[in-house]
């Protein structure tokens, strides 16, 4: 009986836990009339020189000299800064083999500043890439500076997948900075898409998307982010990377971290320790044309400058 009695304690100890860390996450999310401007306050725009994208801030508590401060990170698609990319080739003095090293020039990270209906100014500063994934479309950036804002991103952690005809909203910089933070909606139209590589899933939904778009968040109407806009085959016909895909990504990839609040935050050690590319395909590899569901067909949504 005494046994019975203290499984029983432990099973309800393991599903309070289970509940309290389910409502943890939840309990972040914004009040239901600032859902709006919340998502303004937690997107960005992207700018790598050759094009524009979106992104959507999470920012984390490190320590830096003893002290507490907020640390900004930028979630966003890789092919947003692929093309602050560069290979060199360098020999290795110890081993006299030939190695190639990979860099990443800075990324500028636009957050525009309105007041009273009217556009006021905006806010940019530099944003290295600390992780990079090209076959997952994958990118997390941090603003050099700290505190550059305060809002932050609240991934959705539920197990549950949103449901087909899920409604939507979806914050990115249509056509780049002249449409930045524009809000979109829809809903999910479909989910677990794969592409002719059959590699990794894509949800789709309804919800407009422009050139610009790409790297920008989808979220439930309460406020939760939900995926990425990565890709699109027409102005309600668009892709993006789940939220459970990037969970997956980030987890080994050692950013766990920048998606889930209940995972401990780096130290500046484990930071400058992270490599900072996984290997994968090129975005540039030539495609067959003749596939009919070849990635060709869903363009990235990045603005290409002319």
């Amino acid at each position: 009986m005494r046994k019975i009695v203290v499984a029983m304690l432990v099973a309800l100890l393991l599903c309070t836990t289970s509940f309290a860390g389910e409502a943890t996450w939840k309990e972040t999310l914004p009040a239901q009339d600032n859902v709006a401007q919340y998502l303004q306050d937690i997107s960005v725009t992207v700018n790598s020189g050759m094009g524009e994208g979106s992104g959507v801030i999470k920012t984390i508590t490190m320590k830096r000299n003893g002290k507490d401060v907020k640390v900004n990170f930028v979630w966003t698609a890789a092919h947003v800064v692929d093309s602050l990319r560069t290979e060199k080739k360098v020999i290795d003095s110890k081993t006299g083999t030939q190695r190639i090293v990979v860099k990443f020039d800075d990324a500028d990270v636009i957050k525009e500043l309105v007041e009273n209906g009217r556009k006021v100014g905006e806010l940019k500063m530099q944003a290295e890439v600390i992780r990079y994934n090209e076959q997952e479309d994958l990118a997390l950036l941090r603003v050099r500076k700290t505190n550059f804002v305060s809002a932050s991103v609240v991934f959705y952690q539920d197990k549950k997948i949103p449901s087909i005809g899920t409604d939507v909203y979806h914050v990115g910089s249509l056509l780049g900075q002249l449409g930045s933070n524009s809000m979109t909606s829809g809903i999910v139209s479909q989910v677990g898409r794969v592409l002719d590589d059959g590699k990794e899933e894509y949800d789709q939904t309804t919800a407009t998307s422009f050139p610009g778009s790409s790297g920008g968040g989808v979220y439930l109407k309460n406020g939760a982010y939900v995926g990425m806009i990565v890709r699109g085959a027409g102005e309600g016909f668009n892709l993006m990377v789940p939220v459970r895909r990037m969970a997956r990504w980030a987890e080994k990839a050692g950013v766990l971290w920048a998606l889930n609040d209940n995972v401990p935050p780096p130290t500046e050690k484990e930071l400058e320790n992270l490599p900072i590319e996984d290997s994968g395909f090129s975005f540039n590899a030539k495609v067959d044309k003749d596939k009919p569901c070849d990635k060709k067909e869903f363009k990235t949504l990045l603005r290409v400058k002319k």
